[in-house]
């Protein structure tokens, strides 16, 4: 079967269409200000919660691994990796605690926008026509009179 001839024309009419639409520009912006926040979060991390976390123990998680080979005696994580395989589970907590302190935050940001959201009173449920009630009378009487077998 043979594909149905398409214009070039009638496809980036079909593109514009589809990336102008609202919820695409809404996507664009919201990737831009998403970079931006994430760089915002990495310095609240790394300048001022580490430190606080520096005061219990050592703040710097990133050199913390664990060698998976005899031949690895280095003790920072550079030249532990260049020597055998480490598992280096630092930065994997970094990336956990940086994971945990953007979901928190947008949480708190979600909650605040929902809270000066108007909220709109509940609808009340519609009022049946007659002929709903009518024929909720007869179903109801139906179903008293015909037994049940």
């Amino acid at each position: 079967m043979l594909a149905p001839k398409v214009s070039l024309k009638s496809e980036l009419q079909a593109f514009r269409d589809f990336a102008l639409k609202g919820n695409v520009i809404d996507l664009a912006f919201a990737v831009i200000i998403g970079a931006a926040f994430s760089k915002i979060v990495d310095s609240l991390v790394k300048d001022i919660i580490m430190p606080i976390v520096g005061l219990v123990g050592s703040a710097d998680f990133s050199n913390y691994f664990l060698p998976l080979s005899h031949n690895v005696t280095a003790t920072n994580l550079v030249d532990a990796q260049k020597q055998g395989p480490v598992l280096a589970w630092g930065s994997f907590a970094t990336y956990v605690v940086n994971f945990l302190i953007v979901a928190f935050v947008l949480f708190l940001i979600v909650k605040a926008i929902r809270r000066f959201q108007a909220t709109e009173p509940p609808k009340a449920s519609p009022v049946p026509t007659g002929e709903e009630v009518l024929l909720t009378e007869i179903r109801d009487l139906l179903a008293r009179s015909t037994p049940i077998r």
